[in-house]
């Protein structure tokens, strides 16, 4: 990829300041009419907007929970959205395998095209007035550039494999023969590596400023590391590649040769992402100032009160003789409020858990989200979301039991064959359509942990704190005339019989004079600290280490209110290694890791092949309570080929190229 295609289209555009960051106020410096290159490093305020402009790339190509239609939080298992939906971006295409190297989503050229503007502000800012800036300050700028450099070389890696290294620029005569193609992989993965490296060893560990949240760190670039080198040492990249024999034809990396992928098992793979993985752990939490959100109380100063949970809000108790009960109960139920927060408040509100967080966010993402039939208004029309962010069967049932169990060998949960029975308790509730409707949960939906309660929206159960003007909203998914299955809501529906409530503020509000609140102003997650210890638990689990491995598992599972893990939990019916993925699936669920995990696992046909992914039968208008709770298989058409572990190249990029191959079966 040249840099020199980017030069021509350069224009007032990659001037304007990243919303990746928490202002945006340089907005108003960059000059009205078409600026050259000598002007945007003609002052203090310009040069900076020029280094925030190579920021913007991020919200493209590392879509938060906003980009419900991009195909790295909808084609996998953890939710799924309406089968009408397809014509809507092109999530679809990921999950079906029908993506070509001409319908695609384009990280590549994005990734490239902001690479070459980093390129370009390193160039130019060597020729400003240096007197300009403060001391020190200038070198900042050039380690947040080498970062961003080699974070959109990981962000292409990750998606299409062995990659072209760009880190110079490429002059416009340069003959085609000359173009870069694919470096081997491991190749690639060294150079980023240490390309962080150096950004690191400049950049602050920690930014006070609150104009300056979301710029790069030294933690942030650790971190970044850290997940570069577990994925090179996970399967994919470990001797499992399926496509062994995938080589380049005329372009040679230096001393790989032809050969683009490692076919043999490299256990010093799992040491250097150890290594990494540690020392990004210790870092974010010694300058980095990073600790485990872990506030049981922040919901008090919000003035909400504490969630239901079936059965056990339904439990009466003597507080004379079942104190330590109440205590419980109380500690469960707080516990589910904090990790609601945990993914929807900020550093001045006590969240030091976020690393990186990605500011660039708008509430409009929130209504795919949001069930139909919120609210009825004064004026009798309805407060309506999308109804369409529907997790799986297969989410709601891999969250633990309250004992931090899976349900299939928790000997205290039911048996499969009562999973979908109705439960004997039962709530009197009058609807907006004036109907009084006993409310009652599945069996599956009691007896669960903490974070299914706070993340996910089942039949019967409550929705948020304030959602349904100032109470929490109760979910009828069985009821075509409140958040059921209605032909009159065309297409938005929930395809599975669930709805996510997370990432939606405990104080989101709407009212009946139709106004609303969308609660704490807060970034979405780019990454957090529970993620560094879920990869180094993974590389001890990968050495054998059950010590550490549980050293670094535990204090994700204290928080999120389960027992902690000992040795006897260690079986042949869940090995280590396949408890750190389970406790990552849940506590990382739908943060766009899953995406990657499972290919970089090679899993693929396990979790996203065909028949794999189901939803209750919430696809029926009125159904029965057996009609409804009988497991079924999605509409969609999901498949899964090996060659999905791998994006192609857009095909001009080979046409163009000389050096370029194409992934394998494209």
């Amino acid at each position: 990829m040249k840099l020199v295609k980017y030069m021509r289209n350069w224009s007032l555009s990659v001037l304007t300041a990243s919303c990746m960051l928490s202002s945006c106020d340089y907005l108003d410096v960059v000059p009205p009419e078409q600026p050259n290159l000598p002007d945007a490093t003609s002052t203090y305020e310009r040069t900076l907007g020029f280094l925030y402009s190579c920021y913007n790339g991020i919200k493209s190509v590392d879509p938060n929970f906003n980009g419900y239609l991009h195909e790295f939080n909808s084609s996998t298992d953890e939710y799924t959205l309406p089968y009408r939906w397809s014509s809507d971006g092109i999530w679809d295409d990921y999950a079906w395998n029908t993506v070509t190297a001409n319908n695609q989503n384009w990280i590549w050229g994005t990734t490239y095209q902001f690479i070459g503007q980093c390129l370009l502000f390193l160039q130019e800012v060597e020729k400003m007035d240096q007197t300009l800036i403060p001391a020190g300050e200038l070198d900042v700028w050039k380690a947040e550039a080498k970062f961003l450099i080699a974070y959109y070389h990981f962000i292409t890696l990750r998606s299409y494999g062995p990659i072209p290294i760009t880190d110079s620029y490429i002059a416009m005569d340069t003959p085609a023969s000359d173009y870069n193609g694919r470096y081997h992989f491991d190749y690639c993965v060294d150079w980023i590596a240490n390309q962080l490296d150096e950004a690191a060893a400049v950049l602050p560990a920690y930014r006070e400023k609150t104009d300056e949240w979301g710029r790069a760190t030294s933690v942030i670039a650790k971190s970044i590391k850290a997940r570069l080198m577990l994925y090179a040492a996970s399967p994919l990249w470990n001797g499992e590649f399926p496509y062994p024999s995938w080589k380049n034809t005329n372009f040679e990396t230096p001393g790989y040769g032809l050969d683009l992928v490692s076919s043999t098992y490299d256990s010093g793979k799992w040491d250097k992402a150890l290594t990494a993985c540690k020392e990004a752990l210790e870092l974010a939490e010694g300058a980095g100032q990073r600790e485990l959100y872990d506030d049981n109380t922040y919901y008090t100063t919000q003035q909400l009160s504490l969630p239901y949970v079936p059965e056990l809000s339904d439990m009466q108790y003597d507080a004379s003789i079942d104190a330590e009960a109440i205590a419980d109960r109380t500690a469960f139920l707080e516990t589910i409020m904090k990790l609601r927060y945990l993914v929807t408040t900020r550093e001045n509100e006590g969240n030091h858990e976020i690393i990186w967080g990605n500011w660039n966010k708008d509430n409009s993402g929130l209504y795919a989200t949001l069930p139909h039939r919120i609210l009825k208004l004064n004026n009798g029309t309805w407060w309506n979301g999308y109804s369409g962010v529907s997790p799986t069967l297969n989410s709601v049932q891999n969250f633990y039991t309250e004992n931090g169990l899976p349900i299939t060998m928790d000997e205290e949960f039911y048996d499969e064959s009562e999973w979908f029975q109705p439960s004997a308790y039962t709530r009197a509730h009058t609807n907006d359509a004036g109907e009084s409707v006993t409310l009652r949960v599945a069996n599956l939906h009691l007896n669960r942990e903490p974070r299914f309660y706070a993340w996910i929206g089942f039949d019967g159960g409550d929705y948020t704190s304030r959602l349904h003007d100032g109470e929490p909203l109760k979910l009828e998914m069985r009821n075509p005339e409140a958040h059921g299955f209605s032909e009159g809501f065309n297409r938005d529906n929930s395809a599975t019989g669930y709805l996510s409530q997370k990432f939606l503020s405990p104080k989101i509000e709407f009212n009946k004079s139709g106004t609303g609140d969308w609660g704490n102003s807060y970034p979405a997650i780019q990454i957090r600290l529970a993620e560094l210890y879920l990869n180094l638990a993974e590389c001890y689990a990968a050495k054998g280490d059950v010590e550490n491995t549980l050293k670094y598992l535990n204090p994700i599972r204290k928080r999120a209110g389960i027992p902690e893990l000992t040795n006897a939990n260690i079986t042949e019916d869940m090995s280590l290694t396949e408890w750190v993925r389970r406790e990552r699936s849940i506590e990382l669920w739908g943060e766009g890791h899953r995406f990657f995990d499972v290919r970089r696992w090679v899993e693929g046909p396990k979790y996203f092949g065909a028949g794999v992914r189901k939803g209750l039968n919430a696809g029926v208008k009125s159904p029965t309570w057996e009609q409804f709770y009988t497991p079924t298989e999605l509409p969609h058409p999901f498949v899964w080929t090996n060659r999905m572990y791998l994006n192609p190249v857009f095909y001009n990029e080979v046409y163009k190229n000389p050096q370029m191959v194409q992934a394998p079966e494209y």
